[in-house]
C-alpha cells in the first residue's frame, strides 16, 4: 500500500516538474517585441472608389499593386501605372458588369464572378511572339494584361481590351455549366492546331473559326465565338458573315453561334443578343 502511494506521489510530482520545466522554457522563448509591420496601409482615393464598385457589391477584389505571387516571374511584367487603373476597371465595369447586370439581373455576377481582377501594365509576350492578353485561373482570378496601354478614344483599343474580360468569363460560365461539347465538336473538328497563330485571321475564317485562337481547341473556340460576337455590334457581325467565302465555313460559324444563343438561354435563362445589344451600348457610352 505504501508503494502504491509512494508510486502515485512519484508521479505527480515529475507532472509537477514538467509543468514547471516546460513554464520556464516557454518563458525562455517568448519574443520580445515583434520585427513585423502589421499596421495596415492607408487607403487611397482610388482603393475606396474600387472598393465602392467592385469588392462591396461585387465581392472582386481588385489588385493593381505588384504582388509576385500572382504573376509569372519569368516573364518581364509590371504593375500598371497607377492612373491607368481606374480607367481600365471603368470600362471592365460599364462593358461587362453593367451588361450583364442589365439582361442577367443585378444578382448575376454576384453568384458567378472571378473573386479577385489581377491588372498588369505591360505585355504578356509568349515565346512564339504571341501575346497573352488575359488569363482565368481556376474561375476565381482573372488577370488583365497591358493595362498602360488602354485609350479610351480607340473604340478597337477598347474592344480588344473588352474582348480579354468577356473572353474570361465565358470560360468561368462554362465551369460552372458546360456548353454542348458533343455537337460543337462536330462542326469543325479539322481545323483545331496548335499552331494557331502561324494562320492569319481571314484564313481561320474560311475554315469557320471566328478568329485563329480559336482553333487552338474547343473551348477556346466557344469562348472566342462568344466574346467576339459580344464585342461585335449587331452590323459589324453581320458585315462580318457576309466577307465568309466558304458555304461551309458560313455554316459552321452559324451553327456555333445558335450553340452559343441556346446555351445562354437554357443555361442561364438570359437573352445573348440582349446581352450582345447592352454591351454595343455601353460601349459607345465609354467611347464617347
Amino acid at each position: 500500500m505504501k508503494i502504491m502511494k509512494l508510486l502515485k506521489y512519484n508521479k505527480i510530482a515529475v507532472l509537477a516538474l514538467v509543468s514547471i520545466t516546460l513554464f520556464s522554457c516557454g518563458s525562455d522563448d517568448l519574443p520580445g517585441e515583434s520585427q513585423l509591420d502589421f499596421t495596415q496601409p492607408e487607403k487611397t482615393a482610388l482603393d475606396n472608389w474600387i472598393n465602392g464598385v467592385y469588392l462591396d457589391p461585387y465581392n472582386i477584389n481588385v489588385q493593381y499593386k505588384w504582388n509576385q505571387n500572382t504573376v509569372d516571374n519569368s516573364r518581364y511584367l509590371f504593375p500598371p501605372e497607377v492612373d491607368k487603373v481606374k480607367p481600365a476597371l471603368e470600362i471592365v465595369q460599364t462593358i461587362w458588369l453593367k451588361s450583364y447586370a442589365a439582361i442577367g439581373g443585378p444578382d448575376f455576377v454576384k453568384k458567378i464572378a472571378p473573386r479577385e481582377i489581377v491588372l498588369v501594365g505591360g505585355v504578356n509576350l509568349n515565346s512564339v511572339g504571341t501575346r497573352t492578353l488575359g488569363l482565368a485561373e481556376g474561375g476565381q482570378r482573372v488577370t488583365l494584361f497591358e493595362t498602360d496601354y488602354i485609350d479610351k478614344s480607340d473604340r478597337a483599343n477598347v474592344s480588344e481590351f473588352i474582348h480579354t474580360i468577356q473572353h474570361e468569363y465565358i470560360h468561368i460560365l462554362n465551369q460552372n455549366k458546360p456548353f454542348d461539347e458533343k455537337t460543337w465538336k462536330t462542326l469543325t473538328p479539322g481545323g483545331y492546331t496548335a499552331d494557331w497563330y502561324n494562320y492569319e485571321i481571314p484564313e481561320s475564317n474560311e475554315l469557320g473559326f471566328i478568329t485563329s485562337y480559336a482553333r487552338s481547341n474547343i473551348n477556346e473556340d466557344f469562348a472566342e465565338t462568344a466574346s467576339m460576337i459580344l464585342i461585335y455590334s449587331k452590323d459589324e457581325y453581320a458585315d462580318f458573315l457576309a466577307g465568309i467565302q466558304s458555304p461551309f465555313a458560313l455554316q459552321a460559324l452559324k451553327a456555333k453561334e445558335a450553340i452559343v444563343v441556346k446555351y445562354f438561354k437554357e443555361a442561364f435563362n438570359m437573352d445573348f443578343y440582349a446581352l450582345r445589344d447592352e454591351a454595343e451600348k455601353n460601349t459607345t457610352s465609354v467611347i464617347n
